[in-house]
């Protein structure tokens, strides 16, 4: 197994988990950050042709300018910086290795199973964090302070049992729609991401069927997007079916339920764009305390530090199910408050 110790170790390498990374190291401290896919795999997964609502300065992170040449970077752009950004600051990223568990450590703990050769952090661990590597091989990673920055695209919202939800064409992600081509497609949902992949196929020359349950378009829909998807829905381009739900999914069709009784629709992909819920398994796991009407895991929101002590959350996991309420703008400023924390602390050297 292999070993490592840190001051600070960070679950998710996003834009906030590495903007927590960066805060560590600017003030000494040694740091680590694991990701189960690759760096900024959140924002890799987008549609490949999507722009931004936020402007490059709000993606920014670490004092390094984001300059682009338009009002609203896309998404090459954000991979661009965010890796440039990684190499200057020398971030040590983990990519593709899964962290299985978070476990406190204990007084009996000795040596925290350390190897004799191990190089000490600057401040005794108090945390032992369980990996997995995509060869298989265990990690073992002991650390002062852990920060869990796992982002929002862990648990799709799924559709409720409905028959069907899990065959081979029916997706919770969306990449580009040239596969969709001269293809029938069921689009599920009414916000931004089921608006922008419905435009993105119609473009691609698929045959688009919007199913959302509201009356209408959801009120959030980014204005500048809006009057295209309008227009493409009243020329008749784009199929909408307000006040209607999914019921049942086929291999070549869906059953669309509305007022009016069950209706076939015929698609040979569908692309759920529902939303997801915050990945908080691995702080439920470690015993923080969850909000059951919120999502939102107990914190300081000064601190962001959780009921047990060196355990941190930051990014859009603080929202719980509201994920319009922390963004990369709001959350890449956690970690300088869980970093400026961890130095307000005096840790006798004795004492775990």
């Amino acid at each position: 197994m292999a070993i490592t110790t840190v001051d600070l170790a960070i679950v998710g390498a996003g834009p906030c988990g590495l903007a927590a990374a960066i805060a560590g190291n600017q003030q000494g401290l040694s740091t680590v950050a694991f990701d189960r896919g690759t760096l900024v795999s959140g924002l890799a997964s987008y549609p490949v042709y999507m722009s931004f609502f936020s402007t490059a300065e709000r993606l920014s992170i670490g004092d390094v300018p984001f300059v682009v040449a338009t009002d609203k970077p896309t998404r090459r752009d954000a991979l661009a910086y965010y890796r440039a950004v990684a190499s200057k600051y020398e971030v040590m990223v983990r990519p593709f290795e899964t962290v299985e568990s978070i476990r406190r450590l204990g007084q009996d703990d000795a040596r925290f199973g350390m190897d004799d050769d191990a190089e000490l952090p600057t401040r005794l661990p108090r945390w032992q964090i369980n990996s997995r590597k995509r060869s298989g091989e265990t990690c073992a990673t002991f650390a002062h302070a852990v920060v869990v920055a796992t982002g929002y695209f862990g648990r799709p919202n799924r559709l409720g049992g409905v028959p069907g939800e899990m065959l081979p064409h029916v997706a919770y992600r969306y990449n580009e729609g040239h596969g969709g081509w001269n293809e029938p497609v069921v689009v599920v949902g009414g916000a931004n991401s089921a608006v922008d992949v419905a435009l993105d196929l119609y473009r691609a020359g698929a045959r688009v069927t919007m199913v959302h349950f509201g009356a209408e378009l959801d009120a959030n829909v980014k204005p500048w997007v809006r009057p295209d998807i309008m227009a493409r829905i009243n020329e008749g381009a784009i199929s909408a079916r307000f006040s209607s739900r999914v019921v049942t999914i086929e291999h070549d069709h869906v059953v669309v339920r509305d007022l009016s009784g069950d209706n076939i629709i015929p698609a040979t992909l569908v692309y759920t764009m529902t939303g997801y819920q915050p990945e908080t398994a691995l702080l439920e796991a470690a015993g923080v305390p969850i909000d059951v009407a919120t999502g939102i895991p107990d914190h300081n929101a000064e601190t962001m530090e959780t009921p047990l002590a060196g355990l941190y959350i930051a990014g859009v996991i603080a929202s719980g199910f509201d994920a319009n309420k922390i963004f990369i703008e709001n959350g890449r400023d956690h970690g300088k408050q869980i970093v400026a924390d961890i130095l307000a602390q005096t840790p006798s050297p004795d004492v775990l």
